[in-house]
């Protein structure tokens, strides 16, 4: 357990799936319901290729063309990646695109960004999947970090094993100084020194409680090991989310994301607004700072309602 005396204020952000299946409009007014009722972010995920079966429709949208124009349409919240793949763009145009967004939004954007994983997803669209990209995910990091931290007439210049950088303008400047930077995963070394190093939030998903009190403690040590204070780096986890009054609506909510009933509540938030209100609350308690709220259905907007009426408005620490 973790002191929650003198924490920053407990956050909670809705996180979607569109590659499942929703065009730009939908995931606006996902966005702007997120908004409306008060959740302090919507970030979605990086995918160009559906996972599973179903029907393809209405195709990918590409995340950072998104959110550039969910960021002239809302107004407060914050709005990212989780997570960009590094193999998707090269550090110096993301660079740029964050940035660009974060002026369009007022100063409301946050990158994740993580190796990728989806090799079905490379293939079919004829993106470069390299076997190692960890190296890649360092050299990024240390890439738009750096152009961001540039100082005002300065340039930037990196040489590395994947990237070279010359002489680079470090333009356009993001409204943010720095712009926050997402890094989660589940490795046990590599990914909590790099958390250490460049990110302002780790990030641990898709795990039971053990796990995320385990991950929190390790990138605690690593931050530590670089003397930074571990108080400055966020925590966060997310976790597919699946809240009804009752259970013919429960059940209707997990057909629609082919979920199975007789396992998705062993590690997500399930069940009724109470069940939801105890898991998140565990969470906070286990150190959490911002829990992200999977909602993959962006169509089912009474599910975001009774979200943001019945579940968010009963969370501890909140500002």
């Amino acid at each position: 357990m973790t002191d929650s005396t003198d924490r920053r204020p407990f956050e909670v952000c809705l996180f979607t799936e569109p590659q499942q299946g929703a065009s730009y409009d939908e995931q606006l007014a996902h966005a702007q319901a997120a908004e409306r009722l008060g959740f302090d972010g919507w970030f979605r995920s990086d995918h160009y290729l559906r996972m599973g079966g179903g029907d393809p429709l209405p195709g990918p949208t590409d995340a950072w063309t998104a959110l550039a124009g969910l960021a002239r349409e809302t107004r407060r919240i914050r709005l990212g990646t989780l997570v960009s793949s590094v193999t998707y763009r090269v550090p110096g145009i993301l660079a740029i695109q964050v940035a660009q967004v974060d002026q369009m939004s007022g100063g409301r954007a946050e990158l994740g960004l993580g190796t990728g994983w989806f090799a079905e997803e490379h293939r079919a669209y004829g993106i470069p999947f390299p076997e190692k990209r960890f190296g890649m995910l360092e050299e990024q990091l240390a890439i738009v970090t750096g152009l961001w931290g540039t100082v005002d007439g300065g340039s930037f210049d990196f040489s590395g094993e994947h990237y070279t950088l010359a002489g680079a303008p470090a333009l356009p400047r993001p409204v943010q100084r720095p712009v926050p930077v997402i890094v989660g995963g589940g490795g046990p070394r590599r990914t909590p020194a790099l958390a250490a190093r460049f990110a302002t939030e780790f990030n641990i998903g898709f795990q039971g409680e053990d796990v995320v009190a385990a991950k929190f403690d390790g990138v605690r040590r690593a931050c530590e090991a670089i003397d930074r204070d571990p108080a400055t780096l966020k925590l966060s986890v997310a976790l597919p989310t699946v809240v009804a009054e009752d259970d013919a609506t429960y059940l209707r909510r997990l057909a629609a994301i082919d979920a199975d009933p007789d396992e998705f509540a062993d590690v997500n938030v399930a069940g009724t607004p109470e069940a939801a209100i105890e898991k998140i609350e565990r969470l906070r308690g286990l150190g959490a700072d911002r829990v992200y709220l999977q909602t993959v259905d962006q169509r089912d907007l009474e599910h975001v309602e009774l979200l943001g009426t019945a579940v968010l408005p009963h969370l501890d620490g909140r500002a």
